[in-house]
Order: structure tokens, then sequence, then C-alpha cells
């Protein structure tokens, strides 16, 4: 049987791909976002604007987007994966040179009605071209030298210009991202072991680099290192932002203090309440019941992803499916571990939850191509 005569008897078509959906992962989906509704209603005193109202605004169109994305059959993202990886690596050129600056930080295109931060479409651009590539790429080829250093390159290109806006935190996800999918495409240990150890290389030289005419880091970041490991030393200056975050934490107990009861957030103790620091706004009005809560729903999403591509005989849906998954975990693991104080603070957004619009729009168009991969998945 041809390829396109067991695409005519077997994918879905019309009314019937609606079924197919994997149902699961949108109302968990929906749940999240509702849980980051209650909180930006909460952060702004018991209002829905500046940030709740415009957030599901955002959530509308993204679901929408999901949706529309979910139907078109998942060959076409496959095509479009390298054009879109270099629409995505333009729109970071752009942003060096015609960006809008905001805090420090050139990450914006100012595209009239809305900003657009292109190293949030990277994330998952990234992650598309590089499942297309070890779709294209023979599996026997895959650990040899030279096709292990093109898909490091398509990963340094971007992470380079996205830490020269800067943006450490979206910097590591894009290699992460990056490389969980050689990991699952079967690329050997060994280059992730070499590479393991040329981090710790590096970490050593960024410490040993520190006010030294050949510095790595800005100082900002140094700043944030030296808070993640002593906060206690700048309550009140750089340490500020996780001694208040900590000081939430523990208030919420058990069962939290109560909706829109939260002291940090209300007396606006906490800094970036409504993007960064809103998993920490949750856990001081809901409590650990709250926090933990929110945590088994991303982690359910995260199961039903993954359990979806183990079962996908197409090569690239499933790479796109577990690359997807597990850069949507690096997001809300790496900012868990931010705002808790097990990881430096390096400014990466809780998805679905905290306030943004790009975050939002590319995440959910991202899992639109996971229910494409499903729908459209050998039956």
């Amino acid at each position: 049987m041809s390829y396109l005569e067991y695409n005519a008897k077997y994918v879905p078509t019309g009314l019937r791909k609606l079924l197919y959906l994997n149902w699961p992962v949108i109302l968990l989906l929906t749940a999240v976002s509702c849980a980051g509704f209650i909180m930006l209603f909460s952060v702004a005193g018991g209002s829905a604007t500046p940030w709740m109202e415009p957030q599901i605004k955002r959530f509308g169109l993204g679901m929408v987007l999901m949706l529309i994305v979910a139907m078109v059959p998942i060959w076409f993202w496959r095509n479009m994966a390298g054009l879109a990886y270099g629409v995505s690596v333009l729109l970071l050129l752009a942003v060096e040179l015609v960006g809008v600056e905001r805090n420090g930080s050139q990450r914006w295109l100012d595209l009239g009605p809305m900003d657009l931060q292109p190293s949030e479409l990277m994330k998952i651009t990234l992650v598309m071209f590089l499942a297309a590539y070890y779709d294209w790429l023979p599996t026997s080829k895959t650990s040899r030298p030279f096709w292990v250093i093109l898909p490091v390159f398509f990963i340094l290109l971007p992470t380079y210009f996205v830490l020269n806006q800067p943006d450490l935190g979206t910097s590591l996800l894009l290699i992460m991202g990056g490389a969980t999918v050689m990991f699952v495409a079967g690329v050997h240990w060994a280059y992730f072991a070499t590479v393991l150890a040329a981090g710790i290389g590096t970490i050593v030289a960024v410490i040993e680099s520190k006010g030294t005419p050949w510095q790595i880091l800005k100082d900002y970041q140094y700043r944030r290192i030296d808070t993640f490991l002593d906060p206690a030393n700048d309550p009140l200056g750089a340490g500020y932002h996780i001694t208040q975050a900590k000081i939430a934490l523990g208030s919420g107990g058990w069962t939290g203090r109560g909706f829109m009861q939260g002291t940090q957030s209300r007396l606006n103790f906490l800094p970036e309440k409504h993007t960064d620091f809103i998993f920490t706004t949750l856990a001081e009005e809901f409590g650990f019941v709250g926090a933990t809560s929110l945590l088994v729903l991303y982690v359910l999403i995260v199961f039903f992803c993954v359990a979806s591509a183990i079962t996908n005989k197409d090569r690239f849906a499933a790479l796109l499916t577990l690359g997807v998954s597990m850069t949507f975990f690096l997001f809300f693991a790496v900012n868990m571990a931010m705002v808790t104080g097990l990881a430096p603070v390096v400014g990466v957004p809780l998805p679905l939850v905290s306030y943004g619009g790009s975050a939002m729009i590319v995440l959910l168009i991202a899992f639109g191509m996971v229910q494409s991969a499903h729908v459209h998945k050998p039956r």
C-alpha cells in the first residue's frame, strides 16, 4: 500500500478530526490558563484590568489558532519547519536592528497593536526544525560527528542573538530544548557527556572572569548568581526578589492565606507579581495544596503528550510532540525552581499563568502542532 493510499484510508477528514483531538490536553491547558486568570485578577486587587481581561482574549485567540493548526495535516508542518526556523532567525536579527528596548533589554518588535517577542517563537520553531531534520536524516547517521555539528549550529545561532538582547533565561531554554530533541532522536550519550564536562568548565570560566576585562556575563547576571548563592547578603538590593518570594511561599502554609489575602502581593512587596513571580502569589494565597495542584496539572499535560508521542509511528510527529512537551516542562520547571531559590533568577515566566501575549499564543500554536500529530497519526 502506497503512502497516499494509506493516508486516504486511515487519516481522518472533516469533523471526524475533532473526535481525534487529544481532549485531555485541551482540558488541562484550559484549567492551567484559568488558574492564571484567577491569579491575575487577584494581583490586580480584584480587577479584570489591566491583566486578566487581555489575557483571556489572548487565550481565546490562541485556542482558535490551536484548533486551526490541529486540523492541518502533520506533513504540512514538516514541510514548513525550515521556513519557520528561517523566519524566526530573521525576526531575531530584526530585534538587533530595530527592536524595542525596555528595562535595559531589547527583545521586542513593535507591530502596532501588539509587541512580538521573536525569542518566544524561536523556542518552538527550533524544536520543529530539529524534528524535521532528524526525520530527514537516516538513523544510521544520527551520531556521526558532521551530522551532530549541524544541529548544534542550528541551536547556537539563535542562542547567540538571544544572548545579545540580553536574555539568559531564554538562551538556556533554547539550548536545553534543542538538546532534548537531539537526545530523543538517538544522538549518542557520549556527546552529551562531553557537553556536560564543557559546561562545568564554562561555569568555572564564568566565575573566574568576574571583574576582569574578558568578563563573560553582564554585571546584573553576576548579581543574580551571587543572590542565588546567598540572597541574605543583599536583602534590599539584588536579593530582594528571592527574599520576598520565599516569604510569600512560607507564609502560605498548607492551605494558604485565602484568595486575594496574600500580603506580599497585595502590599506590593513581591516584585513582578503578575509575570515571573506569579507562582509565589498562588502559593501564598492557596498554600502547598494550591501550588501542588498546579504542578500536577502541568505534569499531566506532559504525560499525555509523551504518551501520544510514544504511540505515534511517524518519526517527525513523535519528535515534535516530545520536543514541545519537554520544552513546556522546562518552562515551568525552571520558573518554579527560580522562584523557590533552587535556581538563579533568569527571567523565565510561568507558562499559561504569567501575563504575556507572545508566550501564550506561541505556546498554544505549538500545542496545535502536537494536536495535529495526534489527530493525523496512523491508526
